[in-house]
């Protein structure tokens, strides 16, 4: 928009300077000479326009007047005197209206919001104020929630969630019983329950002594074999054995005062008399 401006007032200046070349008595001009002039004719324009400006501030005003521009011509040395005569010289050569230039179409803009007035106290050559969501704030965020019950059900829902998901997986992933005795038992699985050592009792035994395991945690096999040791044929080899497993177990429990890592004893069964 700007180019255009400059082209318009070019054109307009030369067109100026060509008038005042042929009221002259030129014939034609070569197109450096006319740039050259045109060149000087808006320089000189220029600086009388700022020193007019000049001048105006000065008189503390905001709008010039013919004095201000005569104070600008006087302080650039052009005499006074012929301009009244220059101006109503009758060879003049009338310029024709500048022909109305076609504006360029103006791309069309998205809009967001109706766009405000100047208030009165803004000149209205100023321009115009933007969309509304260039200046007035706009949340781009959700606020976070800061109510209690919110929160705790927040909470408990994520809880039991994980809970759920941790349940599936080991599920999925371990040994499980079925809850209802039927074809499909994957339907409502649930986990199996593995019996574990005691944990108090890995901290009460010493880990420099290794001792034989209680019998509620021995494995049947070791069961079905004592049992056949303790039901032998030969008498005195079974009262044998019952007293060396008697007396060392007397050793250990004298050695041991914990009655808690003491071995159980079992009770002597008799052989029963044909």
């Amino acid at each position: 928009m700007e180019c255009v401006a400059v082209n318009t007032r070019r054109r307009a200046l030369t067109l100026s300077i060509a008038a005042l070349l042929a009221e002259v008595g030129f014939d034609s001009v070569e197109k450096p000479a006319l740039e050259t002039l045109v060149e000087m004719f808006q320089s000189m324009l220029t600086e009388m326009g700022n020193s007019t400006r000049a001048f105006c501030e000065l008189a503390c005003r905001t709008e010039p007047v013919v004095g201000d521009v005569a104070m600008a011509l006087v302080n650039m040395g052009v005499p006074l005197d012929g301009l009244e005569v220059f101006a109503y010289r009758s060879n003049r050569i009338p310029l024709p209206t500048p022909a109305p230039s076609t504006q360029p179409k103006q791309p069309s803009i998205l809009q967001a919001g109706v766009k405000h007035p100047h208030p009165p106290h803004i000149p209205n050559h100023l321009p115009p104020f933007p969309d509304p969501h260039a200046y007035i704030r706009t949340p781009t965020h959700k606020q976070p929630v800061t109510e209690y019950e919110a929160i705790r059900e927040k909470a408990a829902s994520q809880k039991r969630d994980v809970e759920r998901a941790l349940t599936r997986f080991m599920a999925k992933t371990g040994d499980t019983h079925s809850l209802f005795l039927t074809e499909d038992n994957n339907m409502f699985p649930l986990i199996a329950c593995k019996p574990q050592f005691p944990p108090y009792l890995k901290a009460l035994l010493p880990q420099d002594q290794v001792f034989d395991p209680e019998e509620e945690f021995t494995s049947t096999p070791q069961r079905a074999r004592k049992a056949r040791e303790l039901e032998g044929d030969g008498e005195g080899d079974g009262e044998g054995k019952e007293e060396e497993e008697e007396g060392g177990r007397g050793g250990e429990g004298d050695a041991i005062d914990n009655p808690y890592l003491r071995p159980v004893k079992l009770p002597r069964r008799k052989k029963a008399k044909a």
